[in-house]
């Protein structure tokens, strides 16, 4: 590989030195600009969105998996433009715009340069800004996957389902709002009842206060049952999902704990019709760039619940940890 046009030169950083310690223990550093390896490419990036994996590996939630190492620069869900590729890379030269999903082992996010894998690189048309692409590596993916592990289908082969999508106003749920809408599924979603009409405008046909008698049942107003559940918040137990469900209905959940893989379990060996199954998404090229071509036709757009400078990266990590976001929390670099 020919040496980078950036080596020798230095960026500016965000890192942590160690699992805990949450926005107070993040540093900001001035460190060497990496090099891309030969199937990488080195991004100057314009954007990054904070997932909630991204405090909870700081929190040691993944330990001793992940990071690979400290200091550990974080955040994976990023856009900017190609400076340089590695030589086995043909599908992007300097000057493309690109999404990209770091690895979480290596992370790199939140800083002016990062090296990405061109496997999780796409293309990032003029129609897609920084921010909106930056959104959604990581939350979009998983929304469009757990539909479909709820058995949506986006090949226009489905058949309508009735979808409940909790914690709808998130950074996955306001994607799944609409990614339902997309192929016509009826949406029933809760929320906190400041976001009752954004979710609304996203596209949902009925939003429960979660608060509210019928919103902690999870009771469709108009009496539907769900063939599946999105379910992107923790706390609510299988006793509640159950009889809201349709005959082989389904909970997809986004943040399993013990006792969902506890249930999942038994569902199998009792062969029972209502399931609840953890699901682990796995971002992937394809899955990008579908969904970065519906952000370009103006079928999907990202929720921006705020956006901080690199300067100020760690108000952002509060925010996320904090919980109460509408949408993605963006550092702009």
């Amino acid at each position: 590989m020919s040496s980078s046009p950036m080596a020798g030169k230095t960026m500016r950083a965000v890192q942590y030195g160690g699992y805990g310690g949450g926005f107070a223990a993040l540093k900001h550093v001035e460190l060497p600009i990496p090099s891309p390896k030969k199937d990488e490419v080195l991004l100057k990036l314009e954007a990054a969105s904070i997932n909630p994996v991204d405090w909870k590996i700081q929190k040691g939630a993944i330990r001793p998996f992940l990071p690979a190492k400290f200091p550990f620069i974080p955040v994976s869900d990023v856009a900017g433009e190609v400076t340089d590729v590695g030589s086995a890379v043909k599908d992007f030269k300097a000057g493309d715009k690109v999404v990209s999903m770091l690895s979480l082992k290596n992370g790199g996010g939140l800083a002016e340069y990062a090296v990405a894998s061109s496997n999780l690189t796409v293309h990032r048309p003029p129609e897609v800004s920084a921010a909106d692409g930056s959104g959604l590596p990581i939350a979009a993916s998983t929304a469009l996957q757990a539909l479909k592990s709820g058995g949506a289908k986006f090949d226009g082969t489905g058949k309508p389902l009735n979808v409940l999508i909790t914690a709808a106003s998130g950074g996955v749920g306001s994607y799944a709002v609409q990614l339902a809408k997309l192929i016509d599924l009826h949406v029933t979603a809760t929320c906190g009842a400041r976001n009752i009409e954004l979710v609304k405008s996203l596209g949902a046909d009925e939003v429960l206060d979660y608060k509210s008698s019928d919103g902690a049942k999870l009771k469709s107003p108009s009496g539907k049952k769900y063939d599946a559940v999105v379910h992107c918040t923790v706390g609510i137990d299988w006793s509640t999902f159950e009889p809201n469900l349709s005959d082989n209905g389904k909970v997809v959940d986004i943040t399993p704990s013990p006792s969902t893989f506890l249930n999942s379990a038994i569902k199998k060996l009792t062969f029972a019709k209502k399931k609840i199954v953890p699901l682990f998404a796995a971002p992937n090229k394809e899955d990008m760039e579908f969904l970065v071509g519906l952000v370009k036709e103006g079928k999907l757009k990202t929720v921006v619940d705020s956006k901080y400078p690199l300067s100020k990266a760690e108000e952002a990590w509060a925010k996320s940890i904090d919980g109460h976001a509408t949408g993605k929390i963006i550092v702009e670099i």
